[in-house]
């Protein structure tokens, strides 16, 4: 079997990443930045640290800022205008994934025209041509989307969301640079950061892991575990290693896949405009439950990384109990709600399940399911 691995060109960590940004865009000969970010970036001074070097470089900038926490169609098209008005050449993202996702969409569809119906994107988009050249700058430690081929457009009309996958969003170059993620607050540290561990154990039990991303995703767990309660509580250690740890996973997950957690988050976000990571860290012990017994020794592994001790001596059952009860400690410890009550609507339940199961990630689940079976998940998750 042939496997891909695709990955940036160029990336740049650890703190002060950012001064790299300058001589990278000199280097290419680019000429004015189409700058995503959002306005509560703007407004706090997180993008201002980037803007601050192109302004000291001479390197002139436009920045549209109309992108929602789960951005929309509309906020795709309108940065389209925006871009094709600007007289840009390349496109710099400040933001989490949110941010990062909505430029690579208006990248795409600026080299490939005949995707600017967005819904055309969903799925595994046939492109034809490389995006606009995208510089990435997260400023939460969840998603990398800094790093991935995916990303996830908000379509308002139906209620869903479209996760879109393309060897032709990957950003150029990213600069993972902790120190513009100081300012997370701790919930957002929290729930990006649990997204950042769902990927990493989604990835390494998807159906298409192989050698190479469980490489990266065990480091991720590893990572991710023993550094999120450090950085909720605003350590520059923890955050730091929280930037590398969920860059690796989405080193890993890019290109094997997810699985089932991520296909019953995402309607949650686009019924009720839930906190992705949020939704991932409820779903994901439960989900693990359920999929455990197609998972053969994987747990095994997750639960070492995680740092359970003496996991060569547990049973099976013992071994995947223990991994999940880490995964349920780690959230509970980062502040992360119990369950889906006061999130979720009881007469909503069969199109979330139906949403759930037509989702892009379901299909590299281990385990394979149902819209009955998702259902009843979601049920167990509201109590």
């Amino acid at each position: 079997m042939t496997h891909r691995i695709v990955l940036n060109e160029i990336s740049y960590h650890g703190a002060g990443a950012i001064t790299e940004i300058a001589g990278e865009i000199q280097r290419r000969g680019f000429r004015k930045a189409f700058l995503c970010t959002d306005s509560d970036l703007l407004r706090f001074g997180v993008t201002s640290k980037v803007t601050k070097i192109l302004e000291e470089n001479d390197l002139p900038y436009e920045i549209y800022t109309e992108i929602k926490p789960n951005p929309t169609m509309d906020n795709v098209l309108n940065g389209v205008a925006a871009y094709k008005a600007s007289g840009s050449d390349y496109v710099i993202a400040i933001g989490g994934g949110s941010v990062i996702d909505t430029a690579k969409a208006i990248s795409i569809i600026i080299r490939n025209p005949e995707f600017s119906d967005v819904r055309s994107l969903e799925g595994v988009a046939e492109t034809k041509n490389a995006g606009v050249p995208l510089l990435a700058v997260p400023t939460t430690a969840g998603t990398a989307a800094e790093v991935t081929i995916n990303y996830v457009i908000t379509d308002e009309e139906k209620n869903r969301k479209m996760v879109c996958v393309d060897t032709h969003d990957i950003p150029v170059i990213a600069f993972v640079d902790p120190d513009m993620m100081s300012s997370m607050p701790k919930s957002l540290t929290a729930a990006t950061g649990m997204d950042a561990l769902t990927h990493a154990i989604e990835g390494f039990i998807t159906k298409s892991a192989w050698a190479m991303t469980d490489m990266f995703h065990l480091k991720a767990i590893e990572i991710i575990s023993s550094s999120l309660r450090k950085a909720v509580a605003n350590d520059p250690d923890g955050r730091e290693k929280m930037a590398l740890g969920q860059y690796i996973a989405g080193m890993g997950f890019s290109n094997v896949g997810l699985g089932l957690v991520h296909s019953m988050a995402h309607p949650l976000g686009a019924l009720y405009d839930t906190p992705h990571g949020v939704a991932n860290a409820i779903i994901l012990p439960l989900v693990m439950e359920y999929n455990a017994p197609e998972t053969g020794d994987k747990y095994k592994y997750i639960a070492s990384a995680m740092g359970v001790k003496n996991v060569e001596s547990m049973s099976q059952e013992d071994y995947r109990y223990a991994a999940v009860k880490a995964v349920r400690q780690l959230a509970k410890d980062v502040g992360i709600p119990e369950n889906l009550a006061g999130i979720v609507k009881t007469e909503d339940l069969d199109f979330l399940a139906k949403s759930a199961y037509d989702d892009a990630c379901r299909p590299g689940n281990p385990r394979e399911t149902s819209i009955e079976e998702i259902k009843a998940l979601y049920k167990k998750l509201l109590s």
